[in-house]
């Protein structure tokens, strides 16, 4: 009788494990519905411009581009680098908007477009910031780089590596203000990736650019983003001119739940600058859209996991998923998660553990990581040991029916 009870066990045992095997180890890659959105598209705008992109604030994707990739001298589209960091440093707390800035007689003296603030003089970070954003002061920028870095060349030093964290891969930036020089320069491609961190890293402040006008020491100048009056929709960002550089615009427009970015660099005049943006962000709204897939903290799976004090891990992405698609496509829109098969505790919360895999078709249009949404210890001893041991014979048995 002990024996047959003893047998009686182990074969409960086993049974748990079999039963275990095949409630556990199903394939670590699922296809998983998505929202499906389904009109032919035409070729992109031509513009009469040296370079332009346009871009999803969102996903990131590139809708239309031309010499996207040249470097060019930026002129004021320089002053997002400055006014990104402003933005920075306050969302830090390492200024506050209230701070007196002093003027020095280099600031007072900078040429080109002005604030008019004046030298030996106390002008908030607030009204800096507007200066910088709405009027393209050059004199704002160089009071700004001097209090944020002790003076204009360490700053621009803080903005180039900052261009590098952003990868930026082909800026480099001399001064603060745009002011031409033959190692200034920057691309489209880089413009809008800054304006896209611009608009999700620092939202508090996204406001100012969409300001039509400001006044300082009685003084009112307005916005030169003639598209601010044009299209409710627009919103920013920034204006630039010189001789070198042509008349740019970095345009950035909402409807509904889409944001696009537009970068137009080199064009004739100031009405082209804003007619070619225009073209830009019609053509992408009219024909493209853009889906949120999953939410930051979403569970997506609860894979096994081997060891720990729970038996499955909470698995997600660590930031929103978004895809930009052609509207109305035939092709379905579907996603892959492709997990680890092997997971051991202990975990900590945003380990990856695997990928997130997006396809338009049979095309991979995006992949994010997926990572643990929660950590967890080791089990206890027993804990530990049976876990071990159905882990042993779920591997057995898949080498037997595999």
């Amino acid at each position: 009788m002990r024996v047959l009870a003893q047998s009686f066990r182990l074969n409960g045992l086993l049974m748990l494990l079999v039963m275990g095997f095949l409630t556990l180890s199903q394939a670590s890659a699922q296809e998983i519905p998505v929202p499906q959105p389904q009109t032919m598209i035409p070729a992109p705008p031509q513009l009469a411009a040296s370079s332009w992109i346009l871009m999803d604030a969102d996903s990131g994707r590139v809708l239309a581009s031309q010499n996207a990739d040249e470097r060019l001298p930026p002129a004021s589209l320089t002053k997002l680098m400055t006014a990104y960091l402003v933005e920075r440093e306050l969302n830090r707390g390492n200024i506050s908007p209230d701070d007196m800035v002093p003027v020095s007689e280099k600031a007072w003296r900078t040429g080109g477009s002005k604030m008019f603030i004046e030298v030996d003089t106390r002008v908030s970070v607030a009204d800096l910031l507007k200066g910088i954003i709405i009027v393209s002061g050059n004199d704002a920028s160089v009071a700004m780089a001097e209090y944020l870095a002790g003076g204009e060349a360490p700053f621009a030093d803080l903005m180039n590596q900052h261009a590098a964290r952003l990868e930026m891969d082909n800026t480099n930036f001399v001064n603060a203000t745009g002011l031409p020089d033959d190692n200034h320069y920057s691309t489209a491609r880089d413009l809008a990736l800054l304006s896209q961190h611009i608009i999700n890293d620092y939202p508090e402040h996204y406001a100012t650019y969409a300001e039509k006008e400001f006044s300082f020491g009685g003084i009112d100048q307005p916005n030169r983003n003639r598209l601010l009056w044009r299209d409710n929709s627009v919103d920013g960002l920034k204006t630039g001119w010189t001789e070198e550089a042509g008349y740019c615009l970095v345009a950035s427009a909402k409807r509904e739940d889409m944001r696009l970015i537009s970068v137009v660099m080199g064009t004739d005049s100031e009405e082209a600058r804003a007619q070619e943006a225009q073209k830009l962000l019609s053509y992408g709204f009219r024909y493209y859209e853009t889906l949120k897939l999953y939410e930051r903290g979403a569970v997506l799976n609860t894979p096994r996991l081997w060891g720990g004090e729970k038996n499955e891990l909470r698995v997600g992405v660590d930031q929103n998923v978004h895809m930009t698609v052609p509207r109305a496509r035939n092709e379905e829109l579907s996603a892959r998660l492709d997990i680890r098969s092997d997971l051991v505790a202990p975990i900590l919360v945003g380990e990856a553990v695997g990928t997130l895999e997006v396809k338009m078709g049979d095309e991979v249009v995006g992949e994010q990581a997926l990572v643990a949404l929660e950590s967890i210890e080791e089990g206890g001893f027993f804990k530990r040991l049976f876990d071990q041991l159905q882990r042993f014979f779920s591997q057995l048995i898949g080498r037997w029916f595999g």
